[in-house]
């Protein structure tokens, strides 16, 4: 039976029919999980707004060259592969947020408090030394 209201208990299934817990261990195991995925979720994001800001950054272009020595495409080696990186990244971080986001909705209240203990952590562990940078990238929900 799928719960539809918070409840609190050992046995719950999380996300798959074959992550069920039945003891205390297998439901302390998961706890651990869903929070070591929660502060991982925040590493990521530290990362991809690394790779973003190293991707944006503006380097003094050379001065233009014209005729038949000028290239047809630039080169942007680093500016390309951090934005390739970033992209990938953001990727990856879609698809833990939305399984963090599912893994909450077993409406177990143990996984939903390890989940968001695990962001707090995770954000105090990696991102809180930001000092503001990036600023329009902040978004509290863990699947945006």
């Amino acid at each position: 039976m799928m719960h539809m209201t918070f409840y609190w208990g050992i046995k719950a299934t999380i996300l798959f029919d074959f992550w069920k817990t039945d003891s205390w261990l297998s439901y302390i195991l998961t706890l651990l999980a869903c929070f070591a995925f929660a502060a991982f979720y925040q590493y990521l994001e530290k990362r991809r707004l690394q790779f973003k800001s190293l991707s944006s950054t503006r380097h003094p272009n050379p001065p233009p060259r014209s005729g038949v020595s000028a290239p047809l495409i630039p080169k942007s080696g680093t500016r390309s592969a951090a934005k390739a990186a970033s992209v990938l990244l953001f990727g990856v971080n879609a698809a833990i947020g939305y399984l963090l986001m599912l893994a909450a909705m077993s409406f177990n209240g143990g996984v939903f408090i390890a989940i968001v203990v695990g962001l707090t952590v995770g954000y105090l562990v990696f991102r809180s030394d930001d000092d503001g940078a990036d600023v329009a990238a902040e978004n509290p929900c863990a699947c945006a």
